[in-house]
């Protein structure tokens, strides 16, 4: 997966990757661990973040839509990509792009 490759070059520039997980701590401690990521994974089992971020069931399957947000240090959304289908996402390299402390 590229974001774990990338990881810690999101950690060099003072960023964190959070993933989001609809499923329990547990589950989502057996996710990280079979998919083999460092990142930290969220159990969002009852989509309270993905609700709260208006990308839960946005293409009527019940999971959140594939998202990327950048929260600035004043916890404002500085940036945000909201996928059309489950396989879009942004690359890490149009991530990065939006990370001032990249550029």
């Amino acid at each position: 997966m590229q974001l774990e490759k990338d990881y810690a070059r999101f950690k060099e520039h003072g960023a964190e990757l959070v993933a989001i997980a609809f499923q329990n701590q547990n589950g989502a401690t057996r996710s990280a661990e079979k998919s083999k990521v460092s990142y930290p994974i969220l159990a969002d089992k009852d989509h309270e973040v993905a609700s709260a971020y208006n990308v839960h069931n946005l293409l009527k399957d019940g999971v959140a839509t594939p998202a990327v947000f950048i929260i600035d240090s004043s916890g404002e959304i500085a940036w945000s990509y909201i996928g059309k289908n489950l396989g879009d996402r942004p690359s890490t390299q149009v991530i990065f792009e939006y990370l001032p402390s990249l550029k």
